[in-house]
């Protein structure tokens, strides 16, 4: 059975595994990853900063969260997915497991991502980031120098750090909640139901007007 998990330190001897999958990956896509070395990856292990998907005593699946500028950036990088099951939505799983934990570690952060990946943008589009420019990303120059080790980083040093053959894609918190302050058709269906199953001298509009906020904030998050 699959298990989707917060990653701890009990499983930092997978790391060796995490950095074989990224470099197979990177093989079989024919681009570059940023390189981590085991002991990075068992760090972010150790600090709960990362997903692993565990069939049995088996890591099918990664995806760790670093942060920028102060934590106002934040990235899910090195999404992975063992070869025997990929097609399978575990993908997705991993991906809304990352975003999810971001949130939590960094409510006020932007996440973002680069990618030459379709399903990935996909993924991405589902989550609520749109594509920007990539000025509107960090200017971290750590952030950028993990594209090394792409072939197609001489395009970017040509660029400026403008563009390149990837998609800069963006998730801002303000932004999105500003959406879902004036329209948010979930929290408004959760309010309906609840309005039926309490007698209406119980909820007064006061009381039906914060219901409704803190339904926003649970489905913003």
């Amino acid at each position: 059975m699959t298990e989707i998990l917060v990653a701890n330190k009990s499983h930092v001897k997978y790391a060796e595994t995490v950095c074989s999958l990224m470099y197979e990956s990177a093989l079989k896509r024919g681009t570059g990853i940023a390189k981590r070395s085991p002991e990075y990856i068992a760090k972010k292990m150790e600090e709960g900063k990362a997903i692993v998907a565990i069939d049995g005593d088996r890591l099918i699946g990664f995806s760790y969260i670093e942060s920028w500028q102060h934590k106002r950036f934040v990235a899910n990088s090195g999404l992975i997915v063992d070869p025997e099951y990929r097609n399978t939505g575990l993908a997705r799983k991993i991906k809304r497991a990352i975003f999810d934990l971001s949130r939590r570690l960094y409510p006020d952060a932007k996440i973002f991502s680069i990618t030459t990946g379709l399903a990935v943008m996909k993924l991405n589009s589902e989550l609520g980031y749109v594509p920007v420019t990539f000025s509107e990303l960090t200017d971290d120059d750590d952030f950028w120098k993990g594209c090394e080790g792409c072939r197609n980083y001489h395009i970017l040093q040509e660029n400026n750090r403008r563009m390149c053959l990837c998609t800069g894609m963006l998730y801002d918190p303000e932004k999105h909640k500003a959406a879902t302050e004036t329209e948010n058709p979930e929290a408004d269906r959760d309010v309906n139901a609840v309005r039926e199953m309490i007698p209406e001298k119980v909820l007064s509009p006061k009381r039906i007007a914060q219901l409704r906020k803190n339904l926003r904030k649970i489905h913003l998050i």
